[in-house]
């Protein structure tokens, strides 16, 4: 006798039993796993479920505020542009010097006596900077073979002028032909000195590795990776033309930082993950975050006697412009060095709570909070591991010097020049540190006060369902086996 077709999920008592649970019409789908348990769950593909009315009200009563004082901000303290710096003011020191392009015509091997090179004492640590650009030398140079370029002026009123540049054997920048150069010049130099090489031209390799990232973020991310690109333009077109002029106009530091740092937050953080309350939730999580940097830099900094002039950039930045207050500079750039990293631990831990959520919309606040807490300390100890060791590795050179000078740890950890690396590396993880319970803590109190309809559907879907015969879970399960028996029978 054939026998009859069951629905695979029928009762004892050979009645059918309800559809299957995978239904691809529904919004989520379901798993059935046999072996002895089940198991199921629903994943939502579109967005995120909307907050209720009520809270959105809640937050834009708090963002719109802040958003409108930080515009405000703006518009008081913006720059109007860079100050003027007329090239005859110049110091032409470092960065602030005239310069113009040029290209080494031809490369020839010359004795170094015979080219007047003149034996120098090796560079102290950190005063190498001859040697850097091509010209310098060690002790015992002139007796060896140098090289000697002609360099041409390829831009600016010489164009066209040649003069030769000679270099040490034991330069660290060697010099081939057709090379483009970088040249500063001097007018008020010796007319066969107004010219020297400045660095080298090195456009192409830095605009081919733009466009390779560009390119990576784009394949990965897609739509959301182009919007981090056009994030990443706004940021740095807040950081040229409002952080830095309004600093150089003699603005303070700190208030153009606080003011330019929240700008860039909002515009990256609601570009990037959209106008959304999850978005809004994050964006107060760093808020704090950034307010309580702020105040324990401002401690610290003065508490430590922390000047900010430790380098010869900041150095040449005090005397051209003896108004900006270096250590209001020091502490702006703790706020904006940490803004990045706050984004990306703020923006993680609030989706994890909106995602342990959706996937358990019974579950308590206790439990929300204890479980995105456990997500966010295994983050918390990359972000700031990584954090302390990108400053390391920023500071290499400088701790290389000390180990060859065999200081103290407590020596070396003191001196003002560590000191602010220091300070300026626990201030950001403090911060960063606090910004997980504080985010994760906002995150929870507003998913746990929403009364939308379909957080209520979604709680009447519990997972009392199991208990029910024939629906899946842990019958499921074996109505899956009973399925793949009669399968194997026919």
């Amino acid at each position: 006798m054939t026998p009859t077709p069951q629905h695979p999920q029928a009762g004892r008592d050979g009645t059918p039993g309800p559809p299957p649970a995978h239904d691809h019409h529904n919004d989520g789908h379901g798993h059935a796993h046999g072996a002895g348990h089940g198991h199921s769950h629903a994943h939502a593909h579109g967005p995120a479920t909307p907050v209720s009315a009520r809270l959105r009200k809640v937050i834009a009563a708090v963002l719109i505020p802040f958003a409108a004082a930080v515009a405000a901000g703006l518009i008081v303290l913006w720059p109007g542009g860079t100050p003027d710096h007329a090239a005859g003011q110049r110091s032409g020191l470092g960065f602030d010097q005239q310069t113009v392009s040029g290209r080494v015509v031809k490369v020839e091997e010359v004795n170094c006596a015979d080219a007047g090179a003149q034996p120098q004492q090796p560079a102290e640590p950190g005063q190498g900077g001859a040697a850097q650009n091509g010209s310098g030398g060690g002790a015992g140079g002139a007796k060896g073979r140098c090289e000697k370029a002609t360099i041409e002026v390829t831009s600016g009123k010489d164009k066209g002028r040649q003069f030769p540049e000679i270099i040490q054997p034991d330069a660290s920048r060697k010099l081939t032909s057709g090379q483009e150069l970088k040249l500063a010049y001097s007018p008020k130099a010796p007319e066969n000195l107004q010219y020297s090489v400045s660095d080298v031209e090195r456009s192409m390799p830095m605009a081919l590795l733009a466009g390779l990232f560009a390119l990576a973020v784009v394949a990965v991310g897609r739509l959301r990776g182009v919007f981090a690109l056009v994030a990443l333009a706004i940021s740095f077109g807040v950081l040229t033309l409002f952080i830095l002029p309004a600093i150089l106009q003699g603005s303070n530091p700190l208030m153009v930082a606080v003011i330019g740092g929240s700008a860039i937050m909002l515009l990256a953080l609601y570009m990037c993950h959209g106008l959304t309350a999850r978005t809004s939730v994050a964006v107060l999580g760093t808020l704090v975050s950034l307010l309580l940097i702020g105040v324990l830099g401002s401690v610290f900094i003065g508490w430590a006697s922390l000047t900010g002039n430790t380098d010869d950039q900041t150095g040449l930045v005090h005397g051209l412009y003896p108004d900006i207050e270096i250590r209001g500079l020091l502490l702006a750039g703790v706020i904006i060095g940490s803004l990045g990293v706050l984004d990306d631990v703020t923006v993680t831990q609030t989706s994890a709570v909106w995602e342990l959520r959706e996937a358990d919309p019974t579950a308590s606040r206790r439990k929300l909070y204890a479980a995105a807490m456990r997500i966010g300390r295994d983050h918390i100890a990359s972000v700031v591991n990584t954090l302390v060791l990108a400053y390391a590795g920023a500071s290499l050179p400088l701790l290389l010097l000390f180990s060859i000078a065999d200081s103290g740890v407590g020596t070396v950890a003191t001196s003002e020049i560590v000191a602010e690396e220091i300070v300026r590396t626990l201030v950001g993880s403090i911060g960063l540190v606090a910004s997980v319970p504080v985010t994760t803590a906002l995150a929870v109190l507003v998913v746990s006060a929403d009364r939308t309809p379909q957080a209520a559907a979604g709680r009447g879907r519990t997972t009392d369902q199991a208990d029910v015969p024939g629906q899946p879970g842990p019958r499921g399960g074996r109505g899956g086996r009973g399925k793949r028996r009669r399968a194997r029978a026919r």
